[in-house]
């Protein structure tokens, strides 16, 4: 079989599939020329991390068996129109766990000291105005005893938990789906299990100084105007997973009236072209959708897909074929 890695695939999985005996060709073609290239080279399976791939390539090649994407789905058009085709799809989200949730916090002490707007203004202002800027990003708050409201409590939201009782905050989270959760910990060599169970978004909303949202794709915000109207004065938000789970009007509005003190946000309900009044507005802390691309996410994802194939197109897992 003809696989045709596009970017992103570390060269330990590269090895794998090779040694599996798949034949893996690793070449940056550019979008224009995706359709000839896959139709011409036989191209039976595609891995990307950043290649878009059309619907036209979808539908234009009868030989693909599959679909592997390192992050997120959207480099892909439709998934269901792949998958209509024939077109098996294959992705590695927990890879990115950790990352993910460690992203969340970077936004969050990044709004907590202020550190998204003083990288704006230090170059600007550092030399002539230094007391100045002291004094107005002196007001930054600690961590520790500050309660995170997690909003999606499957696998990266209780990353997040766990980092967060690190820095000894107090976790409460909502999820329709889970009731609780115990979470696995290791201090210093040690193992440590902390219960915890889900509450009402109501709860979460009223009590959190800061909120992390983890869900999935959205039909409606979760978070609108009324949402934000529920939630403490000068607390935080940050969207590290859809955009579409924020009203994104409704964010700027409270950021803007000082209801909110902060929003980090990775996500955006326009991607790739977020709205000019988020990208512009000094409260939020913005990163171009970057959750799960880390070189130890990317690396995890490449073993997690690699064997899947192996497994799905060897007959056998891909633990087994490496026994």
């Amino acid at each position: 079989m003809n696989i045709l890695v596009t970017d992103g695939l570390s060269q330990a999985a590269v090895s794998q599939l090779t040694e599996a005996g798949f034949n893996v060709l690793s070449v940056k073609v550019a979008q224009s020329q995706l359709k000839e290239y896959i139709n011409a080279k036989n191209i039976e399976g595609i891995i990307s991390r950043t290649t878009f791939i059309e619907n036209e390539v979808i539908t234009s090649a009868p030989q693909l068996k599959f679909i592997a994407v390192i992050g997120d789905e959207q480099v892909v058009s439709s998934v269901a129109e792949a998958e209509k085709n024939g077109i098996q799809f294959i992705t590695a989200p927990v890879a990115a766990t950790r990352s993910v949730a460690e992203l969340v916090f970077a936004h969050i002490l990044g709004g907590s000291r202020f550190l998204h707007h003083s990288n704006r203004n230090m170059p600007l202002e550092g030399d002539m105005n230094f007391k100045d800027l002291r004094n107005f990003y002196s007001g930054g708050i600690e961590l520790q005893g500050k309660t995170i409201g997690i909003i999606g409590f499957g696998k990266i939201g209780q990353e997040i938990a766990k980092i967060a009782l690190g820095f000894g905050m107090k976790v409460i989270a909502t999820d329709p789906n889970v009731v609780g959760a115990k979470l696995q910990l290791k201090i210093q060599d040690q193992n440590i299990e902390i219960g915890l169970k889900t509450v009402n978004l109501e709860q979460v909303l009223e009590n959190s100084d800061i909120i992390s949202l983890s869900v999935s794709e959205q039909k409606k915000p979760i978070i609108g105007a009324k949402e934000i109207a529920l939630m403490k004065p000068n607390a935080g938000i940050v969207n590290i997973s859809n955009g579409n789970a924020i009203d994104e009007e409704a964010l700027i509005e409270a950021l803007e009236d000082a209801k909110l003190k902060f929003a980090g946000l990775d996500t955006y309900d326009n991607e790739p072209t977020p709205a000019i009044k988020l990208l512009m507005n000094e409260r939020i802390s913005l990163t171009p959708h970057i959750g799960g691309l880390t070189g130890a996410a990317t690396d995890n994802a490449g073993d997690v897909i690699a064997k899947e194939i192996i497994g799905k197109f060897h007959g056998k897992s891909g633990m087994d074929f490496f026994k």
